[in-house]
């Protein structure tokens, strides 16, 4: 007796597209399964008892320093046993991973755990489409896109929330055409174009589902997010006027213009009690935050991701350079496409401020040293 009717059914279905992860690698773009699904479809398919695996060797095939940090490269062979009855089952794989740290303990971890990982991956995708096999076929023929029917559903469903500036719920609408006017009212109503721009990037998640759901279901309005746009920008315009009509621009100091009208004066920030907010610029930060390793998986190379609410954003206007952290293409691509960055870094247990503070700190330090030699 070897595997059951259902476990040989499982073997053979099609992996689910949502399953599939991508990267980029030498101007590339790969396509895998992570380590955690690959193991978790084991044991939903083999059952918790009825597989196992073994490292049958490691070895650190490279190691030096990246800067200031240890680096290592380790390749590995592990084996997969797979209980079908009264058969035992055996495939092999081997894997590659390299890991960076601040301690050399901390470096050979991370690479020794990537490569088990890979290797097992590996040796499993022997086992069909779900654990990855699919993906070395270049047609695909073996993942299984989600429908028109399941994608709308994936894009909307409702009802939709209405935000305020400050990223607060204030209602739910389940007409989407209800949802836009009262999204326009509510950009119309802001005070400030801080304000407004903060309702807009409160929103912008639903805006972009919803432009995808119209154009799905009416050819009439094939882009929302244009019209919301001009909206935004009328608003916008409308902020920046006198009370009598002018632009705030056309005088400084409060007197008539040359329409006989009166300019509102212009404000010195630097008197404010609360100053304007500083944006810092910084080159040199930036490459030594994507020096870092990862702050979720630890992996190599990094990019410097700016955590989008530690500063009030506008359109086009990213976050001072002083918050940036160190993520991986892959974890970089999912934190820009959750609608609730917050949550995000919550659910990685990781605090973004207080890592992109220490990174300020060390940079600063850095550039002293590096100006001292």
């Amino acid at each position: 007796m070897a595997f059951t009717d259902t476990q040989t059914r499982q073997l053979k279905g099609k992996l689910d597209a949502k399953h599939v992860k991508t990267r980029n690698a030498d101007g590339a773009t790969l396509h895998y399964v992570e380590g955690w699904h690959v193991i978790a479809e084991a044991n939903r398919i083999f059952g918790f008892d009825a597989w196992d695996r073994r490292t049958l060797s490691t070895r650190c095939v490279w190691t030096g320093m990246s800067g200031k940090h240890y680096a290592t490269a380790y390749i590995a062979r592990v084996r997969v046993r797979v209980r079908a009855g009264e058969i035992m089952v055996v495939r092999d794989g081997s894997g590659t991973g390299q890991g960076k740290g601040f301690t050399p303990g901390e470096a050979h971890e991370i690479a020794l755990k990537s490569a088990e990982t890979d290797a097992t991956k590996r040796a499993l995708t022997t086992f069909g489409n779900r654990f990855g096999l699919a993906l070395y076929d270049p047609e695909r023929a073996g993942v299984r896109e989600p429908s028109l029917k399941a994608r709308l559903k994936q894009v909307v469903e409702g009802p939709w929330t209405l935000k305020s500036a400050s990223g607060e719920e204030t209602a739910k609408i389940e007409d989407p055409d209800a949802y836009l006017k009262g999204l326009k009212r509510v950009m119309a109503d802001a005070q400030s174009i801080e304000l407004l721009f903060n309702v807009w990037e409160a929103n912008l998640p639903s805006v972009r589902a919803l432009n995808a759901w119209y154009q799905n279901r009416d050819a009439r309005k094939t882009d929302i997010g244009q019209t919301l746009v001009a909206h935004l920008r009328q608003c916008a315009v409308a902020l920046v006027k006198t009370p009598t009509g002018t632009s705030s621009d056309t005088r400084t100091d409060g007197q008539v213009n040359g329409s006989g009208t009166t300019s509102r004066p212009r404000i010195d920030k630097s008197q404010l009690a609360l100053s304007e907010i500083k944006r810092v610029r910084s080159k040199e930060h930036l490459r030594f935050v994507a020096r870092q390793p990862c702050l979720v998986c630890g992996r190599m190379p990094s990019q410097a991701h700016h955590v989008r609410f530690a500063q009030p954003r506008g359109l086009g206007l990213k976050v001072s350079d002083q918050f940036t952290v160190p993520l991986c293409a892959i974890h970089h691509t999912e934190n820009h496409a959750t609608g609730n960055e917050r949550q995000w870094w919550q659910d990685q247990n990781v605090d973004p401020l207080a890592e992109a503070e220490k990174l300020w700190q060390q940079g600063a330090n850095e550039v002293q040293e590096s100006g001292n030699q």
